[in-house]
């Protein structure tokens, strides 16, 4: 079975590749603030450690959330992974206040950057490793919508760019601009705390049992209606839980049909709607066509 075509095996293979990204950065950041004695080395490092904490976090929360269904959690796990969102938001939200409080000190306090090539060397690093890292996080996201590691892309992303801002205040320190450093800190912190807000906006859509959005469901009932024997169909319910869509509507069918050929067209208009959206598991009511109220028939 190829990875693409098991989307548990792809987001714990991204979990564990972030912990592994986070934790090797940090030790690299560590190595080269303890030489250069760099305060935007520090912001880097103690921004690569809360998302080593955050990225553990998250690799225990999918763990958990691609559990199957039990007797307890009939519709699975999967809302485990809006909670590490809003955990993930916590660490996010943590990360750009310290970061703020780091870039106003430095203005406060102007302190002389020193550019040492081991600072810069590490950065680099940072850089490359952080983006193959996000095309990859980027990939599993497209594939398995999952929540938890569209959050924690945020993290690297924000911390691509914090990198990209450590390396040029480093560059221009040799220029005489010592406070772009402090700006561009302050900057980023902003960006990050905004991303916090949407990560959390987005959690708690999840645990509130939000509809999907109004043209996913036109279009499932559409796919319904166009099997054929089906009159009509309405009351699509939907909710998102983890990677997975639970959806819910009425098939409208002739009034005389047999039980057993009504259940055959639900069951066609279930895998109609299953070929086109792989991640929603379908339950189909039938409904006698007379019986349903006029301002219900679709």
């Amino acid at each position: 079975m190829s990875l693409t075509s098991d989307p548990g095996r792809l987001m714990r293979l991204a979990t564990r590749a972030a912990l592994a990204v986070a934790l090797g950065l940090a030790l690299a950041k560590g190595i080269a603030w303890w030489m250069s004695g760099s305060v935007s080395l520090l912001a880097g490092l103690t921004d690569s450690l809360l998302d080593g904490a955050a990225s553990l976090l998250n690799l225990l929360a999918v763990h958990y959330s691609l559990r199957p269904a039990d007797r307890d959690h009939r519709y699975g796990h999967g809302k485990a992974e809006a909670m590490a969102g809003l955990g993930q938001a916590l660490f996010i939200g943590v990360s750009a206040v310290l970061i703020a409080m780091q870039a106003v000190d430095r203005l406060l306090h102007p302190q002389p950057l020193v550019a040492a090539g081991a600072g810069i060397a590490v950065i680099l690093l940072s850089l490359l490793a952080t983006g193959a890292l996000l095309l990859f996080q980027r990939h599993v996201v497209r594939a398995t919508g999952s929540t938890a590691v569209r959050a924690d892309s945020l993290h690297y992303r924000s911390d691509l760019l914090l990198n990209a801002g450590i390396l040029l205040a480093l560059s221009l320190a040799g220029f005489g601009w010592p406070h772009t450093d402090a700006l561009f800190g302050l900057g980023i912190a902003g960006y990050i705390l905004y991303s916090a807000l949407s990560i959390t906006r987005e959690s708690f859509s999840v645990l509130m049992d939000q509809e999907l959005p109004t043209d996913v469901s036109d279009a499932m009932l559409a796919l319904a209606r166009q099997v054929p024997g089906v009159l009509g169909a309405h009351d699509l319910r939907t909710r998102m839980s983890g990677s997975h869509w639970f959806v819910q509507l009425h098939l409208e069918l002739p009034d005389e049909m047999p039980l057993l050929q009504a259940h055959a067209l639900g069951e066609r208009a279930a895998a109609a709607i299953r070929a086109a959206y792989p991640r929603a598991e379908v339950l189909v009511h039938a409904d006698p066509h007379g019986a349903v109220r006029p301002e219900l028939r679709g």
